[in-house]
């Protein structure tokens, strides 16, 4: 274990790097949007609109982390719910998933907690309380069947659109445009959350832990269920073989180590 994490370090800090830098952009504009220091808050008075704000910078963020040079390299997952699919589904080696889910882990608590460390007072502030996710007055299980919900549709979209070889070069967009709209209009039930590693690192810098089975439970059963529905139609297309993911997300490998693809052998020359 600790062999590969000397051989493939680099690999591994990228993930840390890129929900990092998520988190620093999730802080850094939801400070920008709606902290009362700012005019913004003031200029859209819609709450509807601020969120719209919100999700479009944060679509942008994970275009650019997904399309980044780095982020090509591991696979830009971002998310534990998602690496945890992905080995389900034999295209991540287990101990490269539990790297990549440790280092998730501490780049996102990084992301938010430099913000406490260096503008306490702003990312302190009520209206941004660390950019918390914590479920709405609708209630948790509310918020709980919303976290399944979205986690079950953006892991379908990756799982389709990165198999095919005309829409998976754009499979980082549809991702960038689902966070837009959940944001928008999805956040005040749940935090919109659907990364366990997203949640944790707000709670664990805020000290808030309401709820926090949530953000587990719903990402992971949401994702696991997206994957074991794509596994099944993917073998009735492809006589019972058990391959999943074809392509890397964005349409090529770009010399990911971390990837694994076990079949079919058109895929494999690939």
């Amino acid at each position: 274990m600790f062999k590969l994490l000397q051989k493939n370090f680099k690999i591994y800090l990228i993930e840390a790097w890129a929900l990092g830098m998520f988190m620093v952009s999730a802080s850094f504009f939801v400070i920008l949007i709606e902290h009362p220091a700012f005019p913004i808050k003031a200029l859209v008075t819609s709450p509807l609109l601020r969120r719209m704000l919100v999700g479009l910078t944060m679509g942008i963020t994970a275009i650019l982390l997904i399309y980044s040079p780095w982020g090509k390299r591991s696979g830009a997952h971002m998310n534990p719910a998602v690496t945890l699919t992905f080995l389900m589904l034999n295209r991540i080696r287990a101990v490269d998933a539990f790297w990549y889910i440790f280092f998730q882990f501490l780049g996102g608590y990084l992301g938010v907690a430099i913000f406490k460390w260096s503008l306490f007072s702003f990312i302190s502030a009520p209206s941004v309380n660390y950019v918390v996710t914590i479920p709405g007055q609708t209630g948790m299980w509310l918020a709980l069947i919303l976290e399944f919900l979205l986690s079950f549709i953006i892991v379908i979209t990756v799982l389709f659109s990165s198999n095919s070889s005309k829409f998976a070069p754009y499979t980082g967009y549809f991702v960038g445009f689902l966070l837009v709209v959940f944001i928008a209009f999805e956040a005040p039930f749940s935090g919109m959350s659907i990364n366990p590693a997203r949640t944790v690192a707000s709670a664990l810098v805020a000290s808030e832990w309401n709820s926090l089975w949530i953000y587990f439970a719903g990402p992971l059963a949401g994702m696991f269920l997206g994957g074991y529905l794509y596994r099944a139609w993917y073998r009735s297309r492809n006589n019972g073989n058990c391959t999943t993911m074809s392509m890397h997300l964005s349409g090529y490998m770009h010399n990911c180590k971390t990837y694994e693809v076990l079949g079919p052998a058109k895929f494999l020359s690939k």
